[in-house]
C-alpha cells in the first residue's frame, strides 16, 4: 500500500504558496493605485541631461524668487475693441487675483494686442499646487470675468499642466479597469471558462501590484523617476506580458491532461516544457527595455528599469501562482468546457480538421505562394513608413479632444505674436547683455526681445544681475510649438553664440522642444541595433541556431516597418495628426520587437521540439497547429490591452496604443502565421544551421 505522505506533500506545496502569494498581495496591492503619489507630469524633468535647453533651466533657477509657473490670463472684446475702461478693469483684476491661494507675487499690468482687441496679464502660481492647480485656475477665471465684455480665457505653462493632471487622473483607475475588462472578456469568449479566466487576471493583478510597490519604493528613493505615460505603460505591459504567459502554460497544461496524464504529472510536463520560452521571451522584452538606459531622455530611461521589473514580475507569478492554482484545480480549471484529446498527427504533423490544421495545409503545399504574398504586402506597407513625421506633436494636438489650455494658446496667438507667453530664454554673461539683447532682436523669426529687470518687467530698470549673468526673454514670431519657431531657435543660437565673451545659452519652451526631438533621433540610432543585437543573442542561446534566429529577428523588424507604414496612413487620413513625439517610434520598436519576437519565439521552440522528435517538416506544421489558437489568442489579449491606453486623452498614449496593438495583430496573424511557418517550409532542415538539425 501506497504511503499518503507523497500524495499530501503535492498537496501542500500548491497549497503554501498560493497562500503566500495571496498573503502577499494583501501587502503590495494598494501600491497598484499609488504611483501616482510618486509621480512627476513637470516635462521640464524629463528633458536631454546635455542638451542647452536643460543648462538655461538650472541657470534660470538664479532669477525665479520662488518655483512659480506662470498662468497668462487673455481677454477678448465682445464687440472687437477693446476699450480704456475695459483696460482699466482687467488691471483691477490681476491685482486682485493676488487674492487667490496658490497665487506668488504680484501680476503684471494688463498688455493690449497691437490690433487693439486683447489684453493679457500674467500671474505667477505656486509650483507645488498639483491638483490643487486647476482650482486656483478657476478662481482666476472668475476673477478675470469681472470684466464686462469680454471672453476670458487661460493659457501658458500653469494652464497646459493642469489639462496633464486631469488627463492623467483616469491612470490609476479608469485605465486598470478598462484593461482588465477587455482581457477577461476576451478569455471567457475564447476559452468557455470561469475559473481559468479568473485565475489568470488575479495572477495578472499580483503582478502588477508587486511590481507597483517595487516601483513606488525606487520612486520615494529618488532611484527612478516616474510619469503619467511610465505609469501607465507598465500597467499595460504588466497585464499582457502577465496574461501572455499563463495563456501559453495553461494552454500546454490542458495538452497534457488531455492526452490522459494526472493533474501533478501534467503540470510538471507543462511547466518543463513551457519555462524556457516564457523566460526567454521575458528576457527578450526585459533587455529591449533596459536598453533604453542608454538613452540621454529621463523617462525613456525611467521606463526601461521600470518595465524590466513588470515583466519580471510577472514571469515570477505566471511561473509559481499559476501552476499552484491550477494543479489544485486540474480538470475543474477548465469547467464548463470538456477537455478532448487532440486529433493524431498525421505523417506531415498536420492533426484535426481546424482552422489552424487548414492553415498548416496550405503553408505545406504551396509555401512560395505564402511567402511571396505575405512579403509583397508587408513591403507595400513599409513604403509608407517615412511619411509618418516624427519632429514634434504641435501643442494643439497633444490632448485627444478639447483641452482649455490649447484653445486659449490659439487666441493668445491671433492677437499677439506666436510665441506669446512661450518664450526663448537666453542666459548670458551681465557685461554683453546689451549686444545679446541687439543681436536677438534682430535675429530672423524673433518679434523681440528684452532683459529681465529688476523691477520684473520690460524696460522697467536695470537688468537684473544674478552671479555675474543676465536673463533675456526673445518672444518668437511663429507659435512657440511650430516648425517655423524651432529654426528661429536654430537661428538665435548661431547668433549669440558668436557674441564674444557672452557665453550666451538658449532655451525655454521651443528650445526644449528642439532638443528633445534632436536627442530622440540619436537614441533611435543608438538603441535599435543594440536592441536587436541583444535579442539576436538571447535567440540564439534558446533555438541553438544562427540561420532561423537571423531570420525571426529580420520577420519582427520587417513587422515592425509596415506597422509604421500603416500608423503615418491612419495618423494622417483617420486622426488627424500631423506629427508624432518624437519618442513614439523608438517605443513602438522596443515593444513590437521584443514583443514579436515573444510569439515566434513560443512557436519555434515548439517547432524545434518537434524536429528533435521527427522532422523539419512535421515540426513546423505540428508547431503550428499546436500553438497557434494559443498563440493567437494571446496577442489578440495583448492588442487589446495596449488598445486600452487610448482612454487616456493624449495624443502620445494614442499614438503608442495604434502602434503597438495593430503591430502585434499584424505579428500574429501574419508573420507569426504565415511568412515565418512558409519561410521555415521552404528553406527546410538548412533554417537550423549550424546545428545538428540541419540534417533532418
Amino acid at each position: 500500500m501506497r504511503s499518503p505522505a507523497p500524495r499530501t506533500t503535492r498537496w501542500l506545496l500548491p497549497a503554501v504558496l498560493l497562500l503566500v502569494w495571496l498573503a502577499l498581495g494583501g501587502v503590495v496591492g494598494p501600491f497598484a493605485g499609488k504611483l501616482g503619489e510618486v509621480a512627476t507630469n513637470d516635462q521640464a524633468a524629463f528633458l536631454p541631461q546635455s542638451a542647452e535647453s536643460t543648462r538655461v533651466l538650472e541657470e534660470q533657477e538664479a532669477f525665479q524668487d520662488s518655483d512659480a509657473i506662470p498662468a497668462i490670463v487673455v481677454w477678448t472684446a465682445d464687440d472687437g475693441t477693446m476699450t480704456d475702461a475695459q483696460r482699466a478693469q482687467a488691471g483691477e483684476a490681476l491685482t486682485a487675483m493676488a487674492d487667490v491661494e496658490g497665487v506668488t507675487g504680484r501680476a503684471s499690468p494688463p498688455l493690449p494686442s497691437q490690433d487693439g482687441e486683447a489684453l493679457q496679464g500674467v500671474v505667477q502660481l505656486q509650483g507645488d499646487l498639483d491638483e490643487e492647480m486647476a482650482t486656483a485656475l478657476e478662481e482666476l477665471r472668475a476673477a478675470a470675468g469681472e470684466v464686462p465684455g469680454t471672453s476670458v480665457y487661460i493659457a501658458g505653462p500653469a494652464a497646459t499642466q493642469a489639462d496633464l493632471q486631469d488627463a492623467f487622473a483616469g491612470i490609476d483607475g479608469l485605465l486598470l479597469a478598462v484593461a482588465l475588462s477587455v482581457v477577461l472578456l476576451i478569455l471567457l469568449l475564447v476559452y468557455r471558462s470561469v475559473l481559468l479566466p479568473l485565475v489568470i487576471m488575479t495572477g495578472a493583478v499580483l503582478a502588477l501590484s508587486l511590481a507597483s510597490a517595487i516601483v513606488y519604493q525606487l520612486a520615494q528613493a529618488d532611484v527612478v523617476r516616474v510619469d503619467g505615460q511610465v505609469q501607465g505603460i507598465l500597467s499595460i505591459l504588466v497585464i499582457g506580458a502577465a496574461t501572455d504567459y499563463a495563456l501559453l502554460l495553461s494552454a500546454r497544461f490542458r495538452e497534457e491532461l488531455a492526452a490522459g496524464h494526472p493533474r501533478w504529472t501534467a503540470m510538471i510536463a507543462a511547466v518543463r516544457r513551457s519555462t524556457g520560452a516564457i523566460v526567454a521571451s521575458a528576457a527578450t522584452v526585459a533587455a529591449g527595455l533596459l536598453a533604453l538606459l542608454l538613452s540621454d531622455l529621463t523617462n525613456n530611461r525611467a521606463l526601461g528599469p521600470v518595465g524590466a521589473i513588470g515583466i519580471a514580475c510577472s514571469v515570477a507569478v505566471m511561473l509559481t501562482f499559476l501552476p499552484a492554482a491550477l494543479a489544485l484545480l486540474g480538470r475543474a480549471a477548465y469547467w464548463p468546457a470538456r477537455l478532448k484529446r487532440g486529433a493524431e498527427p498525421t505523417d506531415s504533423g498536420v492533426s484535426g480538421g481546424g482552422v489552424w490544421a487548414k492553415v498548416a495545409t496550405l503553408i505545406d503545399q504551396r509555401p512560395r505562394r505564402v511567402l511571396a504574398g505575405t512579403l509583397v504586402a508587408l513591403v507595400a506597407c513599409a513604403a509608407f513608413a517615412p511619411q509618418l513625421r516624427t519632429d514634434g506633436a504641435p501643442l494643439s494636438e497633444t490632448f485627444v479632444g478639447e483641452a482649455s489650455s490649447v484653445r486659449a494658446q490659439e487666441v493668445l496667438g491671433e492677437h499677439f505674436p506666436g510665441g506669446s507667453g512661450n518664450p526663448a530664454v537666453i542666459i548670458a554673461d551681465a557685461d554683453a547683455v546689451r549686444e545679446v539683447t541687439e543681436v536677438a532682436a534682430d535675429t530672423e523669426g524673433v518679434a523681440q526681445a528684452a532683459p529681465l529687470t529688476e523691477s520684473g518687467r520690460p524696460g522697467g530698470g536695470p537688468p537684473r544681475v544674478e552671479d555675474g549673468r543676465v536673463l533675456v526673454n526673445a518672444t518668437l514670431s511663429a507659435s512657440s510649438d511650430s516648425d517655423a519657431a524651432q529654426r528661429t531657435v536654430q537661428r538665435l543660437r548661431e547668433a549669440v553664440h558668436e557674441v564674444s565673451g557672452a557665453d550666451a545659452l538658449v532655451g525655454g519652451y521651443t528650445a526644449q522642444t528642439y532638443d528633445t526631438r534632436v536627442t530622440a533621433e540619436r537614441d533611435r540610432a543608438l538603441i535599435t541595433p543594440v536592441v536587436l543585437a541583444i535579442i539576436l543573442l538571447i535567440i540564439i542561446a534558446l533555438l541553438r541556431s544562427v540561420l532561423m534566429p537571423v531570420l525571426l529577428v529580420a520577420t519582427v523588424a520587417l513587422n515592425f516597418f509596415a506597422t509604421l507604414g500603416v500608423a503615418a496612413l491612419v495618423f494622417d487620413h483617420v486622426l488627424g495628426f500631423t506629427a508624432t513625439d518624437p519618442s513614439v517610434p523608438l517605443y513602438g520598436f522596443v515593444f513590437l520587437v521584443a514583443l514579436g519576437v515573444d510569439y515566434n519565439i513560443f512557436l519555434m521552440t515548439r517547432v524545434r521540439e518537434e524536429t528533435v522528435r521527427h522532422d523539419s517538416r512535421f515540426g513546423v506544421l505540428k508547431g503550428l497547429t499546436a500553438t497557434g489558437g494559443v498563440i493567437t489568442s494571446a496577442g489578440v489579449v495583448l492588442a487589446a490591452t495596449f488598445a486600452a491606453l487610448s482612454v487616456i486623452p493624449l495624443s502620445f498614449l494614442v499614438q503608442i496604443s495604434f502602434i503597438v496593438a495593430f503591430g502585434v495583430l499584424l505579428d500574429t496573424f501574419v508573420v507569426r502565421s504565415l511568412l515565418v511557418p512558409a519561410l521555415v517550409r521552404v528553406i527546410g532542415p538548412a533554417v537550423w544551421w549550424p546545428s545538428r538539425l540541419r540534417h533532418r
